[in-house]
């Protein structure tokens, strides 16, 4: 495996085998610096050779790039515009396409895409920062349609970042500008009573149909909602925990539920599907088309508990990613 960092800037850097320099600190949180080298991707139509420029200009060749596995988060890393470089590269990647993971980054557009397959999600107004700034009672009597409590977030961000829990209406334009600081159009939804319950999948190969895992739960405690430190660094108040307390019959249907969002939005690779268990039933919050891969992770978590190792998830990902090139033979 040879590691690839992108740096703030957006330069290709080749990374060492240090995988501890990117562990999780809270106290200073990791980041790919430039150190000089750039990797020279392989040109369309010829040998998918990777090559690196080292800090002196020397160029080295690294090899044949078998399959690519973009572990990224966020903008350009999980919205199609690296899954489209690497089309137009015509070079094999793991994960999903430009079309699904376009769709899944817009949390508007995919709640649009869900509900025309008739899945169940939370109602939701979407909100351009032009309007708030145009039309700012407007916008809080949208909310207030909605209820109270209610959740504020950025369209096209991930990881929790920028969401805020409103409690009374006085909160709700702090929120507001904390989720247009991440993005210039902002979801406001209620707030569902129920359990937070997360099913994995995995695209199937060969013709045959998506499979989903066994459902997994985020449960809290002291925590209002699974924030960015629940999810990446282990704060206290919210567990994860799979497989989760359901029945049977509760597993089938959210299995059935997972894949049948996974095929709405032109599912490829692997998606975590996040849903609420409410009284009245079943809500799809969220897909997420690059889940979180650390330890403590629901998605490989869900996939260990359904009889498949962190390696095989791995190489399951490639597999998948080589066998559409077969495919395409």
């Amino acid at each position: 495996m040879i590691p690839v960092g992108i740096t703030r800037e957006g330069a290709f850097v080749l990374e060492d085998d240090d995988a501890d320099k990117f562990a999780l600190n809270p106290e200073r949180m990791p980041e790919v610096v430039d150190n000089g080298t750039r990797v020279l991707w392989p040109e369309p139509g010829g040998r998918r050779e990777l090559r690196v420029r080292r800090a002196d200009g020397a160029v080295d060749v690294l090899g044949e790039v078998d399959v690519v596995l973009p572990i990224l988060h966020g903008p350009h890393g999980e919205d199609g515009t690296i899954q489209g470089f690497f089309d137009t590269l015509q070079l094999p990647y793991a994960g999903g396409g430009v079309l699904d993971s376009a769709l899944c980054m817009d949390k508007h557009f995919m709640k649009i895409v869900l509900q025309a397959a008739g899945i169940p999600v939370a109602p939701w107004v979407t909100v351009d920062e032009a309007r708030w700034r145009r039309d700012p009672e407007g916008v809080r009597a949208d909310a207030a349609a909605l209820g109270i409590p209610s959740f504020v977030k950025p369209a096209r961000a991930g990881s929790s970042v920028g969401v805020s829990k409103v409690h009374e209406p006085g909160e709700l334009d702090a929120a507001l500008e904390l989720a247009f600081a991440e993005d210039g159009k902002v979801l406001i939804e209620p707030a569902i009573v129920g359990r937070e319950v997360e099913v994995a999948v995995l695209e199937g190969r060969g013709g045959e149909p998506a499979r989903a895992s066994l459902p997994g739960e985020i449960v809290l405690t002291t925590r209002e909602f699974y924030d960015f430190e629940g999810k990446y660094l282990g704060g206290d108040g919210a567990e994860v925990v799979c497989p989760a307390d359901v029945t049977d019959e509760e597993i089938d249907a959210l299995q059935r539920m997972a894949v049948a969002a996974f095929t709405a939005v032109d599912g490829r690779g692997l998606a975590r599907v996040d849903f609420f268990r409410a009284a009245d039933g079943l809500y799809v919050n969220e897909l997420n088309t690059m889940p979180g891969f650390t330890p403590i992770s629901m998605f490989p978590k869900c996939w260990i508990a359904s009889g498949l190792s962190y390696g095989e998830l791995i190489s399951e990902l490639i597999e998948v990613a080589l066998s559409r090139v077969a495919d395409r033979v």
